[in-house]
């Protein structure tokens, strides 16, 4: 099996949350994407402290797909600096870590 990541973002609203999910899991980058929120941001930006409403996108992926995967949100995320971070999946069901495998390969995908 291929290592696999979890990957996340965050975006001003649904609407565009909604917006990349969809450009990322049609493109293959992920496998699927999960949208959360509202949720709220505690955080420093340009020097002054701010609390934000955002809606956090989870992405799982494969661990080779993951350059991909950034410079596609950079891309595409309409903000100039967004949070793009990942983590591993070190452990999960067999069948889902195959599909995650599975659906992200270009060369074996349905």
């Amino acid at each position: 099996m291929v290592d696999l990541l979890q990957v996340s973002t965050a975006t001003e609203n649904r609407e565009e949350a909604e917006r990349l999910a969809r450009s990322v899991v049609e493109g293959r980058l992920a496998a699927g994407a999960q949208i959360v929120g509202p949720v709220i941001s505690t955080f420093w930006h340009q020097g002054e402290f701010g609390t934000a409403e955002e809606w956090q996108l989870l992405f799982k992926t494969r661990a080779d797909r993951y350059a991909d995967l950034e410079a596609h949100l950079l891309r595409h995320h309409p903000w100039k600096n967004p949070e793009v971070s990942a983590v591993p999946i070190v452990a999960g069901s067999d069948a889902y870590l195959r599909w995650v495998e599975k659906t992200t390969d270009l060369d074996a995908a349905d």
